[in-house]
């Protein structure tokens, strides 16, 4: 099993944002930060990079519920996901982490009922883009 879950789009970099952003709402999700690595790369070492954002998605009931079955797990809170365009400009690539490679290394097998039903929702939201 991969660490991440993947798909390609034909649309515009900020067409694809809106829309991951909207099915991860859908799906119970909010998002609490967003790092514009094109912009930061720029600003701090002078690079030009692709489009490319990490938002960091969180379910805030499965959070509260793992937190109280595990109270270092927020070391892997929010769920990364990443957008990013590809060579050809008309197509964009949207992956989410996957929280079952994650939940692995704790070695508690209530938390991989968490991931499960995590994993389930953010494959949900992107087979909806």
């Amino acid at each position: 099993m991969s660490y991440y879950f993947s798909k390609k789009l034909v649309s515009s970099f900020e067409e694809a944002e809106t829309k991951i952003i909207d099915e991860l709402k859908k799906n119970g999700f909010g998002i609490l930060t967003e790092i514009n690595v094109k912009e930061t790369l720029k600003k701090k070492i002078d690079v030009d990079f692709r489009k490319y954002k990490i938002l960091g998605a969180c379910n805030p009931q499965f959070a509260y519920e793992a937190l109280k079955t595990e109270d270092k797990i927020g070391v892997l809170f929010p769920c990364s996901v990443v957008i990013q365009e590809l060579d050809n400009p008309a197509e964009v690539e949207v992956a989410i982490m996957n929280p079952l490679e994650a939940m692995k290394s704790i070695g508690k097998p209530e938390m991989l009922n968490f991931a499960e039903q995590i994993a389930q929702k953010l494959q949900s939201a992107l087979s909806n883009l």
